[in-house]
Order: C-alpha cells, then structure tokens, then sequence
C-alpha cells in the first residue's frame, strides 16, 4: 500500500492493505531522542538511522535488473515485464566500504517531491543521503549455505521501506530478497537513472490484476535466483555479481514474507508455488472485496505460516484470516503486536519518531501510522517472531518463543 498522503488512502489500496481506520487513539507514544545525524543535517535537510541489525555478520548488498522476455508488463503495453530486486546477505567483510543509500536517488527525489508519504514538505528530509548499514557488492560470507526469504511489500509501495527487517534477517544469516512490482510502486529507478512511476489503477479488477502480477514477478524472481545459483547472470546490464553470491543460495529452503498487500502476495505465491517452504503475513487483509476472498483465503496451506497484525487484524475478528486459518492444515500461529498501527510492520517503525523530532508530526498521524507502541519494542518484538519463525521452518531449529506469550515480548499476543 502506498503510504497516505495526509493520512489517506487510495481506492485501490482498501481492500488488500488495512487502512488508517478511525478506531486509532490520541497518540501518548514517546518521542524518539533526536539522533547525530539528525543533528548534523538540521541545516541540509533531515536525516534519520535505521535500528542496527543485531546479528553477528556484516551485511552486504547488491541490486539485480531482472527482464522477463516471456511476459508482456501488465500495466504498460508493448514492454516485457521487468524488475528491480535488492539482495541482502551475509557479508564476509565490510571493513573500509561505503555504505548503501536507503533508496536509489531517483525514488528519494520522487519521495520528496510528494512530501515524504505525508509527514514533510519538500526538501525538509534528505531521503538520498539516508544510508544503511549494508556494504553494495561486499564478498559473501561462503561458509556455509544460506536459507532465502523473499520480501514483498505493501500494494502501491516501496521495497525500501522493508529493509531493516531484510538486514536484521541478513545479519541473522539469510539470504533476503526485496522486490519492487514496477508501475504499481509509486517510483522504480532501474540503471542508467530511469525511474518508471505508477500507472492509474482503481477497483476490484485492477486489484486482482495486482495480486496476479504480483505472485508471478516473485515465481520469476525465484526462477532468477536459480540461474545465479548455477553460475549465471541474471542481470539485464550483466553487472558484476558480489564474489561468492551465488555459491551460499540454498534454494531447497526458501521463506517469504510481506506487509499489507505484500503479506497476501506471500500467502497466495506460497499456494501455487511449493518452492516456497514457509511464509509470513505482516497485517495484511486476504480479500478483494468483502464478499470476495483471495483463493488461498479460501483454501488454505498446508505448509508453515504466521499471522502477525495489530490487535484489530486476526483470525478472530477479520473474516479473510479466519477463513484462511480454518481451512489451513499446516503449522500457524496468529500474533497479535499491541497497540500497533499498520505501518508499525514498516521501516515508518523508524522514520516517524525519528522525523516527529524535528518536524513535530501531529500526534494522531503518528498514532495512525505506528500506534502507540514504543518504536524500540515494536522493532524487538518483530524481530525475534520473524527470525524465530524462519529459524524454525527454513533451518530445522526449535524455538520456545513460538510456543507461546513470552514475558520479554510482552507486547506480542497469542491469538488462541
């Protein structure tokens, strides 16, 4: 889902992306410390970190323009559909490398323009000098193989504001794959500084068309993965591939995982694709309409799945959920993080507390976007659920956490 403009939505995004509902409170949500860099770039434009990934390895990353000649794009006549991924892997080493822009310059000047998902006014955050922690074409860490987990994000946004989760998971040992679904992302810029902008999209039909398009860029993207698996490249340019990437792709375990509409994606890809082992749903809705599931709504899995939504998203009081979980026969949990908004499963977890700092957001956008929820716990909790679930279903090791409510993670309820 796009991220509302003046905390609204667009037509197409209501029905597979939760909308910012009325039920949100007057926002008591503590206000993040303003940072050094924040400091620094008061003058130039705001600035703002991600939370560090946790893990014991570095992170590197690199970028993949990927053309599917079989496949006429869906949104625009005459061209094959093509695509921008980033990959995120365990890194052998970073030491004296730059690090990775948090958004290629293109979509950081579109986000801008438009007034930074509805929180700045232009030229008030410096999106294009946002860094990561990730070092672009590090050597990958090659000793051993390494679980993937794909990334798909909410309708009509951007992989970009997936990636703290992606590096925590690459910092854990995984291989992370985050995908843009050209023309219904608001901006994707493809090499040489191209950047394809949205189509017009509206309605129920245009909305199957993206769950459609959507579960077949990431059956590509997996079809992709296995030519750089077996020495080759996959990249439109034939750009140089970070050295020993392709030897750590464990491609007999795959996971996937998304916000919002992305979360739906992950569900649906998973039904007609069993090369994917085991899949997350980050608040996501599973209907067209509501009197319409998706199909893996109405049919369920029967491989691992974890429901993760705010209290107002579950089994128990959304009908697309409890259809699903009724009709699944695989292993699943439902967790409930308290007092969470929609876009608490997004890097707006970071950059709304960071930006209110200087920009002094108004309580209830805040409250809309992120709930009220302390940001450090929300980003604790997701964390260890999301690395839990895929330590177990993608690397075979048990995990207490997954039993039942914890005590360390006393935000995250168990939906019985």
């Amino acid at each position: 889902m796009r991220i509302p403009v003046a905390a609204t939505t667009t037509a197409v995004a209501l029905a597979l992306c939760l909308t910012i509902g009325p039920e949100a409170t007057a926002s008591t949500a503590p206000t993040a410390a303003p940072s050094d860099a924040l400091r620094s770039a008061a003058h130039e434009g705001l600035r703002f970190e991600l939370p560090a990934p946790t893990g014991r390895h570095p992170v590197g990353s690199t970028e993949l323009h990927l053309i599917d000649h079989d496949r006429r794009d869906p949104w625009v006549e005459g061209r094959d559909r093509e695509l921008m991924v980033s990959i995120w892997y365990p890194a052998r080493s970073v030491r004296g490398c730059p690090h990775r822009p948090y958004m290629p310059p293109g979509v950081a000047r579109w986000v801008d323009k438009s007034g930074s998902f509805g929180l700045a006014q232009p030229g008030e955050v410096e999106w294009g000098a946002i860094r990561t922690e990730a070092c672009p074409g590090a050597p990958a860490d090659t000793r051993s193989r390494r679980p993937i987990v794909l990334y798909s994000p909410g309708l009509q946004s951007l992989r970009s504001l997936g990636t703290s989760t992606a590096m925590e998971l690459a910092s854990r040992g995984y291989v992370v794959v985050t995908m843009d679904h050209t023309y219904e992302a608001p901006a994707v810029e493809f090499p040489g500084g191209r950047t394809e902008l949205q189509e017009p999209m509206s309605g129920v039909e245009d909305l199957k068309r993206m769950v459609d398009t959507r579960v077949r860029d990431t059956r590509f993207v997996l079809d992709q993965l296995a030519v750089l698996h077996s020495g080759g490249n996959p990249d439109a340019e034939g750009r140089p591939l970070p050295e020993g990437l392709a030897r750590i792709l464990d491609l007999q375990r795959v996971g996937m995982y998304g916000h919002s509409g992305g979360g739906a994606t992950a569900a649906e890809a998973m039904r007609v694709d069993r090369r994917i082992d085991a899949g997350i749903n980050l608040d996501g809705t599973l209907q067209y309409s509501s009197t319409e599931f998706l199909p893996v709504a109405r049919e369920g899995l029967d491989r691992p799945f974890l429901l993760m939504g705010k209290e107002s998203q579950t089994h128990l009081n959304k009908p697309s959920w409890q259809s699903f979980w009724n009709h699944s026969t695989g292993w699943k949990r439902d967790l409930s993080l308290q007092r969470a908004s929609h876009f608490s499963y997004t890097d707006a977890q970071s950059f709304v507390p960071a930006l209110d700092v200087h920009l002094d957001i108004p309580a209830e956008i805040r409250e809309q976007y992120i709930g009220t929820v302390a940001p450090t716990r929300s980003t604790a909790a997701q964390r260890a659920y999301i690395t839990a679930f895929f330590d177990q279903h993608l690397r075979g090791r048990p995990q207490h956490l997954l039993d039942g409510p914890s005590p360390s993670y006393p935000e995250v309820a168990f939906i019985p």
